[in-house]
């Protein structure tokens, strides 16, 4: 199977990318059948070869994730919602509204206390205003 990935090349913590066709079973760094494109992270630059793309995908050629996102902001393929995207989003959700439950029991607990405090403070003066 052909996929279309990314091989990394440049510096150390100064990688960029290019766009290639290879065998699903090559190394990631290996012999490609074929450079389609460039990517760099830093610069956020793209370029491909839209016509070489066409061609590989047209073959049956399946795009990693992140190259999948690439030829999504390029306008190459249509954008479509994974169930890894709905199942993360489903469970950021679900934190927000733990979090915010927990901050709410944590502020009407302070407010309690305070009041609480309030009080004992009021009784405590009364207290020693009788006495004297």
């Amino acid at each position: 199977m052909i996929k279309l990935r990314l091989k990394r090349f440049g510096k150390k913590r100064e990688a960029s990318f290019r766009l290639v066709a290879c065998n699903s079973t090559s190394r990631r760094d290996g012999r490609p059948l074929q450079e389609l494109g460039f990517y760099n992270p830093r610069t956020k630059e793209t370029r491909l070869d839209t016509e070489a793309i066409r061609e590989r995908l047209g073959q049956g050629a399946q795009p990693t994730d992140v190259v999948r996102t690439l030829l999504e902001r390029g306008g190459l393929l249509e954008k479509t919602v994974r169930p890894a995207e709905t199942v993360g989003k489903a469970k950021q959700a679900a934190k927000r509204e733990a979090d915010a439950k927990q901050a709410a029991k944590e502020a009407a607990e302070a407010k309690a206390a305070e009041k609480a405090a309030e009080a004992e403070a009021s009784d405590s003066a009364e207290s020693e205003s009788t006495e004297g």
